[in-house]
């Protein structure tokens, strides 16, 4: 009986692991005043990569995140169910301006958050680091997403 549940428990770590792997990955920048702080973000595009989000992580680099594009503008719920680290989420307009932040969701809990407004995507980036840059409703998020690279 052992053996199979140290056998489930490896799919398992297997099968999230493998969905971590098939994310693709983007650079982001977050321009807030003059300064604009780079990010790595990964793309949660589909409904499955959506709904999995940054669960079961037990680490974020400093300079990593999530970025969930709704395809649309919308309204959005997230919530940290399965999420073992404290999150900060920015919820951003379609062209890329920031309209509200989550700052430190709490790991595991099952509350909805959202902005109370229709949003285009949202960013997940370690909890604290969006007040430990200065990042506020107003700045900018500079994604190919919202059409603001300049290039």
């Amino acid at each position: 009986m052992m053996r199979f549940i140290l056998t489930l428990v490896f799919a398992a770590a297997m099968f999230v692991q493998a969905a971590f792997a098939q994310l693709e990955t983007s650079p982001l920048g977050i321009k807030s005043g003059d300064e604009t702080h780079a990010f790595t973000v990964e793309m949660a595009v589909t409904p499955e990569e959506i709904q999995q989000g940054l669960m079961f992580r037990q680490e974020l680099a400093p300079d990593a995140g999530m970025l969930f594009d709704f395809g649309m503008t919308r309204q959005a719920s997230m919530w940290m169910k399965n999420t073992l680290i404290p999150l900060d989420m920015l919820f951003i307009l379609e062209d890329g301006r920031v309209i509200a932040i989550a700052r430190n969701a709490q790991p595991g809990s099952l509350r909805s958050i959202g902005p109370g407004v229709p949003v285009r995507a949202v960013l997940e980036i370690p909890g604290g680091r969006a007040k430990e840059l200065g990042i506020e409703p107003g700045d900018t998020i500079v994604h190919p997403l919202f059409g603001n690279t300049g290039g």
